[in-house]
């Protein structure tokens, strides 16, 4: 399921920040494969948390970083990739407007950290 959103958004890349506001259908699609990608990778953290023992955390930004502290993630990347669960939350709950040039700078790069917890996760299963 992950592989697909990103790529959807990958395939997505070139559409500008102006497209995004005034293309509500593309914008609603590019946030809701941004949704899909992100618990897709929670649900993973998760899942792995679960198998190796590790400490339950409070929530899905702190799944992330409990990957980085039990060594399936470097700290550096689930450090970076931790922040994704808030915008999960923000296009889950509607917390606030999403902002469009937040969307477009993570349409640009978001897809690269999904690729990356990925391989990482897939390096952990091969060991396991």
């Amino acid at each position: 399921m992950m592989k697909r959103c990103t790529d959807f958004l990958r395939a997505n890349q070139h559409v500008s920040s102006e497209e995004l506001e005034k293309n509500y259908a593309l914008r609603s699609a590019i946030e809701r494969n941004f949704q899909v990608a992100i618990e897709a990778a929670l649900d993973t953290a998760e899942v792995i948390i679960s198998e190796e023992g590790f400490e339950k955390p409070e929530d899905y930004r702190g799944a992330i970083l409990e990957l980085g502290r039990g060594g399936i993630l470097p700290p550096e990347f689930a450090e970076r990739f931790a922040p994704a669960a808030g915008f999960r939350n923000i296009l889950v709950h509607g917390y606030a407007e999403v902002d469009i040039k937040k969307l477009h700078e993570l349409l640009l790069e978001g897809p690269k950290d999904f690729d990356e917890f990925a391989r990482h996760v897939a390096k952990h299963l091969e060991k396991g």
